[in-house]
């Protein structure tokens, strides 16, 4: 590494510590702070999605550069990395090109911020939360998510929940239920596009064989995992296998169609279970195209 890069890298640590100091960055009112996600959560999760986990990222160009939209994915991984994945993947295929502004040097210009839905559990434990909340992510609750769309933000949501992140491994890639389509409410009351989002790669980075549910129920959790690593080596199985991950953003679904019908079961039934099954669909296409999980 040249001594020029060395330079760039304490000049900007020097100038971020000054922003941070000084408290010249803004937090709105979910407690997103966009300059600590950039400098120093987005660069972390930029490796495991680059280098570890070898991502691509299909269907860039059906991500809106603007206005608001509702990224619907599946959820898998017995922790939920998928997220974090899909978060960062957002960002950096909505970057403008060129990468900083004309005429200007510094950072990179940024991308669309995913906003993402997290279970009530997230929001209860001390750290967690705040690096939740620091990061961008709110309660997965309709007035929330009704906010944020309005606002004309990217929102990130999960319907599987822990029905999907939990599951075992030989129900990899088998879609769980979506719940009541609360998510499909939530665009027709704001008009915001539903975005399908498929990701495949999650479900071989923590295999799930068992789970201890008394030490789940000990500890208030949902299930408490087996996998071939953990618990047997102690920390060092919670480092996630590297399987080759694959996501496909798909053309979003304009819902000006049922606008005023949020309220209509039917409409919201029907609605969700045609999402659902174009995520499976992707899932079934993305699985062809990924051969061996593990091959570099």
């Amino acid at each position: 590494m040249t001594a020029d890069v060395w330079d760039q890298r304490v000049a900007d640590a020097l100038a971020f510590l000054r922003r941070r100091l000084s408290g010249d960055y803004e937090v709105d009112e979910f407690g997103f702070d966009p300059h600590l996600t950039q400098a120093v959560f987005h660069p972390l999760l930029r490796l495991l999605y680059q280098r570890w986990f070898r991502t691509e990222l299909l269907g860039a160009e059906h991500l809106p550069r603007s206005g608001p939209a509702l990224l619907v994915a599946n959820h898998s991984g017995t922790i939920a990395l998928d997220a974090l994945m899909l978060a960062i993947g957002v960002h950096d295929a909505t970057r403008p090109a060129g990468g900083v502004a004309p005429g200007q040097s510094g950072p990179p210009l940024s991308g669309r911020h995913l906003r993402l839905l997290g279970a009530d559990l997230v929001f209860r434990l001390p750290v967690l939360s705040e690096l939740a909340r620091k990061s961008g992510g709110t309660l997965a609750c309709a007035p929330d998510a009704e906010r944020l769309l309005r606002a004309g933000e990217l929102v990130g949501v999960f319907p599987e929940g822990f029905k999907g992140v939990g599951k075992s491994y030989q129900d990899r890639y088998k879609l769980q239920r979506f719940g009541r389509g609360g998510f499909v409410a939530a665009a027709l009351r704001t008009g915001a596009p539903i975005v399908p989002v498929g990701i495949v790669g999650a479900e071989e980075i923590y295999p799930k064989i068992g789970d201890l549910g008394p030490v789940a129920r000990l500890l208030g959790l949902p299930y408490f995992p087996v996998t071939p690593t953990f618990p047997w080596l102690g920390p060092l199985g919670l480092i996630p296998l590297p399987s080759k991950w694959l996501i496909e953003i798909n053309p979003p679904i304009d819902t000006s169609e049922w606008a005023g019908q949020a309220d209509d079961p039917v409409v919201v039934f029907n609605l969700a279970d045609q999402v659902r099954e174009t995520i499976q669909q992707t899932l079934y296409r993305l699985l062809e195209r990924r051969p061996k999980p593990f091959e570099w």
